[in-house]
């Protein structure tokens, strides 16, 4: 008795709000009339009932946008959900009187809030307004005009539908990449068992030369004007003729003085101790920076700064 009640109740209310229950439609021309009286009535009385009903009715027309909007990297759950949105704010704002179908004025707005998902939601890399939808547009054009043509058109071809120059084409092209950005942890090529991205890419690594500095100097026991030679060498980029002058010594002396600091150095991040002279097959190797010329001047750079005077 009380679910009697409860439905008459309902009815009684849709009733006052100016809601009907559908009627059984026998053809297309009815059902586009009943529409057509359904939207007159809601404009009249803003009914949630009625609302309700033209939802139900126009959501199939909102799901085949989402559909002919889909991306790869986008759920269809959430285009559909999108759209849905596009459909409420289209009957809100359609207004009968001005005597054009509703598809004319719906199916633009529910694209505008697909747009707009888009360009707010989807993009991993923000980019001007401008460009994302300039990227949005190609994709569009490019998809009309690879079922004309049977084929991916040219930049050209889509700069030319589009009314917009080649580079701007391909400009837009590549801001499309920003929708679509990997992780670094995912595996390469889509192979679940294959090593990171990021364990592929490879770069010079500068703090293993300053480790071994750093043990170099505490190994090599260099003399005070040894260190000072190798500084004025490597870091300030003398010539030997200048850091002679600088020191008040030959250039020989420099020679020899920097031969024998490279040995020591060299010595010490090999492991070995620096015994007798230094080898003369040093000297040309060591008056340019080089491999050891590296070493130098990281010890250099790394030795306590009262050695550095």
């Amino acid at each position: 008795m009380d679910a009697e009640t409860s439905a008459l109740a309902s009815r009684r209310a849709n009733a006052r709000n100016g809601y009907r229950a559908p009627p059984r439609q026998r053809n297309s021309e009815d059902c586009k009339r009943y529409e057509t009286t359904l939207l007159r009535r809601y404009a009249g009385t803003r009914s949630g009932a009625v609302r309700e009903e033209l939802v139900k009715r126009f959501m199939p027309l909102a799901r085949s946008l989402a559909l002919r909007n889909r991306r790869q990297t986008e759920s269809l759950d959430d285009l559909v959900q999108v759209a849905n949105l596009g459909l409420v704010k289209a009957i809100d704002g359609f207004d009968p009187e001005r005597r054009r179908p509703f598809s004319a004025y719906a199916v633009p707005t529910i694209l505008g809030e697909l747009r707009r998902h888009f360009r707010d939601h989807v993009w991993n890399i923000r980019l001007p307004r401008g460009l994302q939808e300039l990227a949005m547009r190609i994709d569009e054009t490019s998809s009309e005009l690879t079922e004309e043509l049977g084929r991916h058109p040219t930049p050209a071809q889509v700069a030319e539908r589009l009314g917009v120059e080649v580079e701007e084409v391909l400009e837009g092209l590549e801001a499309a990449h920003a929708r679509r950005t990997l992780s670094l942890d995912a595996p390469r090529l889509g192979e679940e068992q294959s090593a990171p991205t990021i364990e592929t890419i490879a770069s010079r690594e500068p703090g293993y030369e300053g480790v071994e500095a750093g043990f170099a100097c505490a190994e090599a026991e260099l003399s005070e004007r040894e260190w000072r030679v190798l500084r004025l060498r490597f870091v300030d980029s003398l010539t030997q003729s200048e850091i002679g002058r600088e020191l008040g010594v030959s250039q020989m002396q420099i020679s020899r003085i920097s031969r024998r600091a490279l040995w020591k150095l060299l010595a010490a991040v090999r492991g070995e101790r620096a015994e007798g002279p230094a080898p003369t097959t040093t000297s040309s190797s060591s008056s340019r920076p080089g491999s050891k010329g590296t070493i130098a001047a990281s010890a250099a750079t790394a030795s306590p700064a009262g050695r550095l005077g």
